[in-house]
């Protein structure tokens, strides 16, 4: 475990844990990474008893990393949603964070607060961690604007006589003709404009109006600007904003035209590709390849390899092997999968030193390759030049972490997939009276060594059709293994 925890970086992010069967037990959020996964597993931590249980359950972990803490907060949300872990009392529910959605469609667009954000072509600002955020700045823009707040699909003069926004929270009142489409329509825009960020100016209105009203000794009103302005702020941070696929690939697109220009290229990389490597003291050495195509990942053109040239630790050789399996001449994946136009090693010199070397010879020299070491995180350069040092808030660099720390998880998945497959090959072969048919009932049924090891002895024989005296040996090599892979 202690190796597994050099690999987590110091960045925020979520983090999964699994039982010895895979499965996820927890799902927690951190803004160092590595800081609050080793903090688990500190020699004599004292754990409350609840932690304490969960951490004697831990098998593996895996994390992933994200541009910051609220980004985190949201991930760890959907991931507790989706998988339910047994240890995550809160959020296990079926409550989602507030967003507000904008169907600029409507005749009279208006602002509506809503648990699901949907993929249906209509504007989105969130989800956000704070409710009373998004409920603070849909009324400041509203009364700012003038935006209607009734949920009428095509408000009337009937619905004005129910409504009295236009007078205490100063609707412009479209349902009356105060104001023609075009005008409102334009006053909707302006308000959307600000919640996207990019209307700085209404945030120094805010902020005179506020120290005004303190100055008057008005201090009720200056605390309640003070809050709405903390609102409104943290509702159009751009980080929060940008969060549809396409927005997304717009960061991706502006990371890699960085990208490009901080190591030289003459236009972003389209397709980018990664490689790590993960063994275990030498055991079950394998490479992953993960692809990322204008800047997203395409998990369908992703690779697993297990290192077969050697045996041992011996990371720029296995690196060496990537490149060669990948564009070697006798290569089958030169037409399954499109050409890099950026190859990154996960690692320092010496490993990105091994693939321009492997580039070198099988002819291939028109493939940038660089390194991204994970110390400092830094870009690798051997042709001279200093290695790169990009802003941690980059772009740039968020696309080539996001790419290393995905090549992370798929190796070490792949890693942990072959050790598994190992002991549950390997542990029964050598009971008496359990062959392959047996030994593949008793997986079917338990699922796995340690699911085996949990069961008693009347249904290990009921499952695989057994005595009861075979079936104390199985319980007894099952609990041996089990007890083996936990040191």
């Amino acid at each position: 475990m202690r190796e597994r925890l050099k690999t987590v970086p110091t960045r925020p992010g979520c983090y999964i844990m699994r039982d010895r069967r895979g499965a996820i037990i927890y799902v927690g959020k951190a803004k160092n990474l590595r800081r609050r996964v080793s903090s688990y597993f500190r020699p004599g931590a004292r754990h409350p008893p609840k932690v304490r249980s969960m951490v004697d359950t831990v098998w593996d972990f895996e994390f992933m990393t994200v541009r910051n803490e609220a980004e985190s907060l949201l991930t760890e949300a959907a991931l507790i949603k989706r998988h339910k872990p047994h240890f995550n009392i809160l959020m296990r529910d079926d409550k989602r964070y507030l967003a507000l959605r904008a169907d600029q469609g409507a005749r009279w667009p208006r602002f509506e607060c809503v648990r699901i954000v949907r993929d249906d072509g209509v504007r989105h600002f969130g989800p956000f961690p704070s409710s009373p955020v998004v409920r603070t700045a849909k009324d400041f823009v509203e009364r700012r604007y003038g935006i209607r707040s009734c949920d009428a699909a095509c408000p009337d003069a009937e619905t004005h006589e129910h409504c009295h926004a236009d007078v205490i929270r100063t609707c412009s009142a479209p349902c009356v003709g105060r104001i023609d489409e075009a005008a409102y329509r334009a006053r909707f825009e302006e308000a959307c404009a600000f919640l996207e960020g990019r209307r700085p100016e209404v945030f120094a209105e805010l902020d005179d109006r506020m120290r005004d009203a303190a100055g008057r000794g008005d201090y009720e009103t200056a605390a309640r600007l003070r809050d709405t302005l903390l609102a409104v702020r943290e509702m159009t941070k751009a980080h929060f904003v940008r969060k549809t696929p396409e927005m997304r690939r717009e960061d991706a697109m502006k990371g890699l035209a960085e990208l490009a220009e901080a190591i030289g290229l003459p236009s972003p990389p389209r397709i980018v590709e990664c490689a790590d490597i993960s063994n275990l003291f030498g055991t079950h050495n394998v490479a992953s390849l993960v692809v990322a195509r204008d800047g997203l990942p395409d998990r369908r053109l992703y690779r697993r390899f297990r290192i077969s040239s050697f045996e041992g630790a011996d990371d720029p050789r296995a690196m060496a092997e990537v490149v060669h399996r990948r564009y070697g001449p006798d290569s089958t994946l030169l037409d399954k999968s499109p050409r890099a136009d950026l190859f990154i090693c996960d690692g320092g010199i010496t490993q990105l030193r091994a693939a321009r070397q492997a580039f070198a010879e099988i002819g291939v020299v028109d493939i940038p390759t660089i390194g991204l070491a994970e110390r400092q995180e830094e870009i690798v350069l051997d042709d001279g030049r200093e290695n790169l040092m990009l802003p941690r808030d980059s772009d740039a660099l968020f696309v080539c972490t996001r790419l290393r720390d995905e090549a992370h998880r798929f190796a070490i998945t792949y890693h942990r997939n072959l050790r598994e497959r190992t002991i549950r090959e390997s542990a029964l072969d050598g009971v008496r009276g359990i062959g392959e048919a047996k030994k593949t009932k008793l997986l079917r049924r338990f699922k796995s060594i340690g699911g085996i090891a949990r069961a008693d002895e009347d249904e290990i024989a009921s499952a695989a059709g057994v005595s009861r005296e075979i079936a104390q040996e199985v319980l007894r090599v099952a609990r041996s293994a089990a007890g083996e892979k936990g040191a």
